[in-house]
């Protein structure tokens, strides 16, 4: 996609620090980190959301992040675990699949939290999802 500001990391036109790169994907750090090494993984082939992107790239990215990119992370920076997260649409903020690996470190502070004025008792959620 011509307007794609991920589709031009990949193909060179903007600069990115790129820690893994393979035919099918591309690992690089997120310039607005949330911890240190935060990174993201997208395919090379523009799809925008989780539905539209292949199994095959879906697959191949958890394998990499398994194999390669989670163990460098806890041998190079020494964390302690690791997030991995990927949005939908809603707070998707580049129109581009790409998952979110932000490593966790003691008392770095991440907070994902949310508003538990908002969530609706388990019963009418679990009722609304199986009737």
């Amino acid at each position: 996609m011509e307007d794609c500001i991920f589709c031009k990391i990949v193909k060179g036109e903007i600069p990115s620090k790129r820690i893994y790169e393979d035919d099918q994907i591309l690992v690089f750090m997120n310039i607005n980190p949330s911890t240190n090494g935060h990174l993201l993984v997208i395919p090379k082939e523009h799809s925008i959301t989780f539905l539209d992107t292949s199994n095959e790239i879906i697959t191949h990215s958890l394998d990499i992040v398994r194999e390669k990119i989670y163990p460098l992370l806890k041998e190079r920076l020494h964390c302690s675990g690791l997030t991995i997260a990927q949005n939908n649409e809603l707070g998707q903020e580049i129109k581009h699949y790409h998952i979110h690996l932000t490593p966790r470190y003691e008392d770095d502070g991440l907070d994902i939290s949310y508003d538990k004025e908002k969530i609706i008792d388990l019963d009418t959620i679990y009722e609304k999802l199986t009737k």
